[in-house]
Protein backbone atom coordinates (compact mmCIF):
# COMPACT_ATOMS: atom_id res chain seq x y z
CA UNK A 1 0.00 0.00 0.00
CA UNK A 2 2.62 2.37 0.63
CA UNK A 3 4.63 1.88 -2.34
CA UNK A 4 1.61 2.65 -4.32
CA UNK A 5 0.82 5.52 -2.68
CA UNK A 6 4.55 6.99 -3.08
CA UNK A 7 4.32 6.28 -6.63
CA UNK A 8 1.27 8.20 -6.99
CA UNK A 9 2.45 11.27 -5.33
CA UNK A 10 5.94 10.67 -7.15
CA UNK A 11 7.96 10.14 -4.13
CA UNK A 12 11.26 8.06 -4.35
CA UNK A 13 11.20 5.07 -2.69
CA UNK A 14 13.98 2.95 -0.53
CA UNK A 15 13.02 -0.25 -0.05
CA UNK A 16 15.32 -3.47 1.60
CA UNK A 17 14.31 -6.14 -0.58
CA UNK A 18 14.40 -9.61 0.05
CA UNK A 19 13.71 -12.71 -2.95
CA UNK A 20 10.78 -12.66 -2.27
CA UNK A 21 9.82 -9.29 -3.69
CA UNK A 22 8.95 -7.30 -7.10
CA UNK A 23 11.87 -4.84 -6.76
CA UNK A 24 10.58 -3.22 -10.17
CA UNK A 25 8.54 -0.34 -8.46
CA UNK A 26 11.33 0.26 -5.98
CA UNK A 27 13.66 2.91 -6.65
CA UNK A 28 16.57 2.49 -4.55
CA UNK A 29 16.56 -1.21 -3.79
CA UNK A 30 18.97 -2.59 -1.00
CA UNK A 31 19.17 -6.27 -1.25
CA UNK A 32 19.11 -7.81 2.34
CA UNK A 33 16.43 -10.15 4.47
CA UNK A 34 14.11 -8.12 5.58
CA UNK A 35 12.51 -10.85 7.78
CA UNK A 36 15.46 -10.88 10.02
CA UNK A 37 15.21 -7.76 12.91
CA UNK A 38 19.62 -7.63 13.12
CA UNK A 39 19.60 -7.09 9.42
CA UNK A 40 16.96 -4.35 9.25
CA UNK A 41 18.25 -2.63 12.40
CA UNK A 42 21.92 -3.32 11.05
CA UNK A 43 20.68 -1.32 7.87
CA UNK A 44 18.20 0.67 8.99
CA UNK A 45 21.02 2.30 11.70
CA UNK A 46 23.68 2.80 8.79
CA UNK A 47 21.25 4.61 6.97
CA UNK A 48 20.68 7.14 10.16
CA UNK A 49 24.04 7.39 10.75
CA UNK A 50 25.14 8.41 7.08
CA UNK A 51 21.82 11.08 7.91
CA UNK A 52 22.93 11.97 11.01
CA UNK A 53 27.01 12.94 9.42
CA UNK A 54 25.20 14.55 6.37
CA UNK A 55 23.52 17.00 8.35
CA UNK A 56 26.58 18.16 10.60
CA UNK A 57 27.94 19.31 7.06
CA UNK A 58 25.05 21.30 6.60
CA UNK A 59 24.96 23.29 9.98
CA UNK A 60 28.56 24.03 9.26
CA UNK A 61 27.29 25.46 6.02
CA UNK A 62 24.79 27.65 8.04
CA UNK A 63 26.87 28.92 10.14
CA UNK A 64 29.38 30.09 8.08
CA UNK A 65 26.39 31.63 5.95
CA UNK A 66 24.95 33.52 8.96
CA UNK A 67 28.47 34.68 10.15
CA UNK A 68 28.48 37.93 8.44
CA UNK A 69 24.96 39.14 9.27
CA UNK A 70 26.06 39.21 13.50
CA UNK A 71 27.48 42.41 14.10
CA UNK A 72 29.88 41.14 16.78
CA UNK A 73 31.81 38.37 14.69
CA UNK A 74 32.56 41.18 12.53
CA UNK A 75 33.91 42.96 15.01
CA UNK A 76 36.06 40.18 15.79
CA UNK A 77 37.05 39.92 12.80
CA UNK A 78 38.33 43.56 12.23
CA UNK A 79 40.28 43.82 15.24
CA UNK A 80 41.90 40.75 13.97
CA UNK A 81 42.31 42.19 11.09
CA UNK A 82 43.78 45.59 12.34
CA UNK A 83 46.04 43.10 14.71
CA UNK A 84 47.55 41.50 11.61
CA UNK A 85 48.33 45.20 10.35
CA UNK A 86 49.46 46.69 13.28
CA UNK A 87 51.65 43.04 13.59
CA UNK A 88 52.97 43.52 9.67
CA UNK A 89 53.77 47.55 10.38
CA UNK A 90 55.88 46.70 13.52
CA UNK A 91 57.73 44.44 11.71
CA UNK A 92 58.73 47.35 9.21
CA UNK A 93 59.25 49.56 11.74
CA UNK A 94 62.12 47.63 13.23
CA UNK A 95 63.71 46.92 9.86
CA UNK A 96 64.38 50.62 9.33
Amino acid sequence: IAVHEAMKLNIPIVAMVDTNTDPDQIDVVIPSNDDAIRAVRLITSKMADAIIEGRQGEDDVNEKTFEGKDGDKKDKKEDSIEDIADAVEGSNDSDK
